[in-house]
């Protein structure tokens, strides 16, 4: 989620006993009258889908059994037109990752970075949107290129990437904290300059906290250029978020993915960003290596990533 999580995830199996079923998520038994488009799906339990969830709002968390949040929403919409009941397991996210990599739940989602090596160990639909290089910054203070976070002082969760690329900066200063909240506390105390977290956490604690006078900026991304030079700049760029799957889910992944594609094109994707206080220019459409990053990787050669106004 936003959120852009360490990449590397051990699949353990003291990992895999974490997952826990939600309250009110239901049993293992099949709804009565599945569709035989819907049961050909091949979820684990014809007419189920199992969704592996790390409590991360607002992208994703459990109200009364339902998966809630921008993540959460749109599986429930994709869901609903595919005739699938969801039910919701809750875990960490090395649980996640490693639920989908097992095949102990169908899919997981609350912004799954897409990487090459990911990709290997299970499926990837399109995605549902892009993550842009959001700053928490102080009111008044303006910051727009990479050049312009030289010496200052920097706050991010522990783990991260943005901790590598924040490393990489000319005399800038890493503050690193066990959670959000430490970044927010000492960005509203000016004790640091400018906040590297997911967009719509910073979105939410300007609603929630306005004593911190705090806004919401978007790094320009550095240059093709700029990232050869100094690789851990690629941090600083927006990355492709995606819903993850068993890699024998194929048919899954397939039916999920047109229908994000549609919600593109309808105008429901575009609805749910702005329900959590998102600007689609910068969510819902993709940079201009996503494609690369994908075509004869995990998508054919002539794949055109989803995107607005087309």
């Amino acid at each position: 989620m936003f959120r852009v999580r360490p990449l590397a995830v051990a699949l353990a199996a003291t990992v895999l006993m974490s997952l826990t079923a939600a309250c009110g998520s239901g049993g293992d038994d099949a709804p009565t009258k599945v569709s035989a488009k819907t049961a050909a799906l091949g979820t684990l339990t014809p007419g189920v889908l199992k969704v592996a969830i790390q409590p991360y709002a607002p992208y994703t968390s459990v109200q009364d059994g339902r998966i809630v949040g921008l993540d959460g929403d749109i599986l429930t919409y994709v869901a609903k037109k595919l005739g699938l009941e969801i039910r919701p397991q809750v875990t960490d996210f090395a649980g996640m990752l490693a639920g989908v990599q097992s095949h102990r739940v169908d899919i997981t989602v609350g912004g799954v970075a897409w990487s090459a090596d990911r990709q290997k160990q299970g499926l990837f639909t399109d995605p549902p949107y892009y993550s842009p290089p959001a700053m928490a910054v102080r009111d008044g203070r303006t910051y727009q290129t990479v050049a312009d976070l030289s010496g200052l002082d920097l706050g991010t969760v522990e783990g991260y990437v943005w901790v590598k690329s924040i490393q990489a900066v000319p005399k800038a200063k890493l503050h690193a904290y066990p959670d959000a909240n430490g970044v927010f506390d000492d960005l509203g105390a000016g004790r640091v300059d400018v906040g590297f977290l997911d967009p719509l956490l910073i979105i939410a604690a300007q609603k929630q906290r306005p004593d911190l006078k705090i806004t919401t900026e978007y790094l320009t991304p550095p240059t093709a250029a700029e990232v050869e030079r100094q690789p851990a700049y690629a941090y600083f760029q927006p990355y492709q978020t995606g819903f993850y799957l068993p890699r024998k889910a194929t048919k899954l992944e397939q039916a999920i993915s047109r229908e994000i594609d549609a919600m593109y094109t309808n105008g429901e994707m575009t609805k749910l960003v702005k329900k959590y206080g998102g600007d689609p220019e910068q969510f819902l459409k993709p940079a201009a290596d996503v494609a690369t990053a994908r075509r004869g990787v995990d998508r054919p050669a002539g794949w055109n990533p989803p995107s607005i106004g087309q």
